[in-house]
């Protein structure tokens, strides 16, 4: 569920306050279910979370296909309905592992890096280093989702990855990587390194 559903239903209570308000009540007790069960390990979780939601998610669409065939076509109402039907699919999608977010807001938000930078972009140059630019940005956008200095991270990335086994090539993603510096193999691969390391620090 992205935030757009949700502003959407809030911006109809202007036109149709009563539809509104009973759209937002069901996505209010999704996000209630999956407060509850925070704190139970991934499988459990998605077990809770099927039985707790399925069933509100099931009464959400039925409430939305008939609501949807009764708003005046291009009303604010309509509109909302109309958009979380046609992301139904990934409305769902949380079901299916308890590790998967309700929502998808730190993507949004991660997102609005490249529109603040937008007319920066303009001057990549070309397609490959607009590839580059794109694959930097998420790097490092990983990189404070996890809670790693980027820098750092780099240099030591790059000291590691020509003499890395290719089969434990997951171990130095941004996800990986504070429990790979717990590592021997990676301590020592670094200390022999001739480049000293940048101090850790935590990303502003």
């Amino acid at each position: 569920m992205g935030s757009t559903e949700r502003i959407q239903f809030f911006e109809a209570m202007t036109s149709d306050r009563e539809r509104a308000t009973v759209a937002i009540g069901f996505i209010r007790k999704l996000y209630a279910i999956d407060k509850a069960t925070k704190e139970l390990p991934p499988s459990r979780r998605t077990e809770q979370r099927r039985t707790d939601a399925e069933p509100v998610l099931v009464a959400f669409r039925v409430w939305l296909e008939t609501e949807d065939l009764l708003v005046l076509p291009r009303s604010p109402i309509a509109g909302a309905i109309g958009y979380a039907l046609n992301q139904w699919t990934a409305l769902n999608r949380f079901l299916e592992d308890g590790r998967l977010r309700l929502d998808n807001n730190r993507s949004e938000l991660e997102l609005r890096r490249e529109a603040v930078g937008r007319k920066n972009w303009i001057f990549v140059g070309s397609k490959d280093g607009a590839e580059w630019n794109a694959t930097i940005v998420s790097l490092i956008a990983s990189c404070a989702l996890h809670g790693i200095e980027p820098w750092a991270y780099l240099r030591d990335v790059l000291i590691l990855l020509p003499t890395w086994p290719p089969e434990r090539i997951i171990e130095l993603a941004p996800k990986s990587w504070k429990q790979t510096l717990e590592n021997a193999d990676a301590r020592q691969r670094l200390a022999a390194s001739p480049w000293p390391r940048a101090p850790a620090a935590a990303p502003s």
